[in-house]
């Protein structure tokens, strides 16, 4: 491969002038593979992880063959995200700059239509978008397909993931019989296979696999750390770090806005990048870091997908993502195009089972990264104001400066060394060259978190009896019956109330309990350690969530799709899908509340079940925030009979507060109080 380069490759001559003048030397072997296919009007089925030039391999080759005379639409993209679609329509722009009379048209949702009709009007060669926005064009008779001649479904799998799949095929029927398509993807699951086989026929397939699944360049490494003291520690390695540009990733939307404002307030210059930010502010804040204005950007997934910007020098997952994949895609941001990169992971001790999950998915070791000392920060700090200092002292501008403390030297009769410390000591108040850090101790991994080699060098009679001691045999869990996936309980948080939902997808439907997770962590807002128990049936699934969430949350749930397939969430009742409602029963096997019925009616006997819960810790029970994500209810007005209360606030650390559980007994009938 070493002796092919994008010369011999038959691209055309103003792509290839371009390509040269933006560095580019040898073809990846994604492009080395692709290229000549596309060249020669041949289908193709790509399989190729990201970062590894897909975008190159199929702009070039489409490029090459374009009608620079025809305005109408030649090239159609589909993407799965916005940020994605602003990247694609950018390479195509910056390869085809050569090319007289080229335009390219970004379209999607969250922008502006009426610039987007206005761009079709006025003609576009090729159009990026993603499937929403297209079909809101094909509606309106706006975008015309029938001169498309080339059509690429980019990061088809994450289409799939994100329901769009549906929207594609439509798409794809629109287009001409005759239309040369071409897809990629990072993997290939059956959905998949089915629209290529179904559009694609005898395609040509490429295959790039990688040794691992992250590239190479990336140093990666983790710090184990207790949830509190995420913030603290993220400081400690923003001040020992040498780091150009940054992506910090968190879960939910809300945490971008609080990290974001967190690290202004300690002398870092970053902003939040979220979904709920329009579709100017996230295009700006990108532009800001790509030109140096900002060094940080808190981000979540959605947010970030397909991001490339140069400056990236570091990844933190300051939140372990939901799966492996996504794991992957995050440290993609860095250590692109040949560069190398950094990331590191913050985990829970918790959470250690979710690293060894990604080590064996990535095939690679995480090392350990200790937590910087003081003496480490205090010694990068005085270096980077020394370094400050030096540079400070070349400037030509000092004459009035060395005037102004000669004079004050002279007039008081100071020393002057006395007088630079004093100018050093006020310099350095914001941030201290020799602070005082509070300590922040590696957490111990819990017994059940320790990897099984751990145990097993006990001896087996010791290990015996430390078992029989712990727990009787009778306790012991019960086996999953046979024909079911699971996803059991751990790291979930043991004082939630649960309810158990159906969802009609299961086995049959190539879902994983990874993709329920992903899917409602998503759409609810919900931390993982919320979503409880899943069980994976033929044809459907089970999972437990907190109980409390409001119904409307349930309703969209309703519609939200797991590999294609609405999940239809409702009530579990022992198998058969339920006619209607949202609301589940409680899953808790000590006992089992029904308040459904009338609360003036409340039996004796629950009415003393619920006076002896009193005397059990309290349980947490869920409420919408107005950001939209679930936190845990201080309050509880259920037992007077009010409806039940969203409101509250959550704890400045993140977490939020344990509801205290009241007594049930009878309410007055009169009575109002809570």
């Amino acid at each position: 491969m070493s002796s092919v380069d994008f010369a011999s490759l038959g691209i055309a001559a103003p792509v290839l002038k371009a390509v040269k003048q933006l560095g580019y030397e040898q073809p990846s072997p994604v492009q080395a593979a692709s290229i000549p296919i596309l060249l020669a009007g041949k289908n193709l089925l790509g399989t190729a992880q990201t970062g590894t030039g897909k975008t190159a391999a199929f702009a070039l080759p489409f490029l090459s063959q374009l009608n620079d005379k025809q305005t109408a639409p030649q090239v159609l993209v589909l993407t799965p995200t916005r940020e994605l679609a602003i990247q694609v329509a950018e390479a195509f722009q910056s390869y085809a700059k050569h090319i007289k009379g080229f335009h390219v048209l970004p379209i999607y949702g969250g922008a502006d239509i009426g610039g987007q009709l206005r761009g079709l009007t006025r003609g576009a060669q090729v159009v990026v978008g993603t499937p929403g926005r297209m079909l809101d064009h094909l509606r309106r008779r706006s975008l015309d397909l029938s001169q498309i001649k080339g059509l690429i479904l980019d990061e088809a799998d994450e289409m799939l993931r994100m329901g769009f799949i549906d929207d594609v095929e439509t798409i794809l029927a629109k287009t001409p019989p005759e239309c040369q398509r071409t897809l990629f993807s990072a993997t290939m699951p059956p959905a998949i296979k089915r629209v290529a086989d179904k559009y694609l026929g005898d395609a040509e397939v490429v295959s790039i696999e990688n040794k691992t699944k992250t590239v190479e360049r990336i140093a990666q490494s983790h710090l184990m750390v207790k949830g509190h003291q995420k913030m603290d520690a993220l400081t400690r390695i923003l001040d020992v770090e040498q780091f150009d540009g940054m992506i910090i990733f968190v879960r939910t939307k809300s945490a971008t806005l609080e990290i974001a404002e967190k690290l202004e307030a300690r002398g870092f210059s970053s902003s939040a990048l979220n979904g709920d930010l329009t579709q100017a502010v996230r295009e700006r804040t990108i532009n800001r870091l790509k030109k140096g204005q900002i060094d940080i950007v808190v981000a979540t997934d959605v947010a970030a997908r397909g991001l490339d910007v140069e400056r990236i020098s570091h990844v933190i997952n300051f939140d372990i993502p939901y799966d492996n994949e996504s794991y992957v895609h995050r440290i993609g941001r860095t250590g692109r195009a040949g560069r190398d990169g950094k990331a590191i992971l913050f985990i829970t001790p918790k959470e250690n089972r979710l690293l060894r999950s990604i080590e064996k998915s990535t095939r690679q070791s995480i090392k350990p990264l200790t937590m910087p000392s003081n003496e480490e920060v205090s010694g990068l700090r005085i270096q980077q104001f020394t370094d400050q200092l030096m540079k400070t002292m070349e400037n030509p501008k000092l004459d009035k400066f060395r005037s102004l403390i000669e004079k004050l030297v002279t007039e008081n009769e100071l020393d002057i060394t006395d007088v630079a410390t004093a100018l050093a000591f006020e310099n350095q108040k914001d941030r201290p060259l020799f602070p005082r850090l509070d300590a922040i101790a590696t957490p111990s991994l819990s017994r059940s978190d320790r990897a099984p080699r751990e145990r097993d060098n006990r001896s087996r009679d010791k290990g015996r009896n430390e078992r029989n001691d712990r727990r009787d045999r009778d306790d012991r869990p019960k086996r999953e019956p046979r024909g079911s996936e699971s996803r059991g309980n751990e790291g979930r948080d043991p004082n939630v109330a649960m309810v158990t939902y159906r969802l009609e997808v299961g086995h049959n439907d190539g879902i994983s309990p990874s993709n329920i997770v992903g899917a409602i962590a998503n759409e609810a807002d919900i931390s993982s350690q919320y979503i409880g128990e899943i069980k994976l049936h033929d044809e459907y699934s089970t999972v437990d969530l907190p109980e409390g969430m409001p119904s409307e949350m349930l309703t969209h749930l309703q519609k939200v799709r797991v590999c294609a397939k609405p999940m239809r969430i409702s009530v579990y009742n022992g198998g058969a899908a339920p006619a209607g409602g949202a609301y589940g029963k409680k899953k808790d096997k000590k006992e089992k509340k029904d308040f459904s019925g009338d609360k003036k009616t409340i039996s004796r006997d629950v009415a003393k079940k619920r006076t002896a819960d009193s005397q059990m810790p309290p349980k947490k029970s869920f409420k919408k925030k107005a950001g939209g994500s679930y936190a845990k209810d201080s309050t509880d007005k259920r037992a007077s009979g009010d409806k039940k209360s969203y409101g509250g606030k959550p704890s400045t650390d993140g977490s939020s507060p344990i509801k205290k559980k009241k007594t049930y007994t009878k309410k007055p009938k009169k009575s109002k109080t809570s």
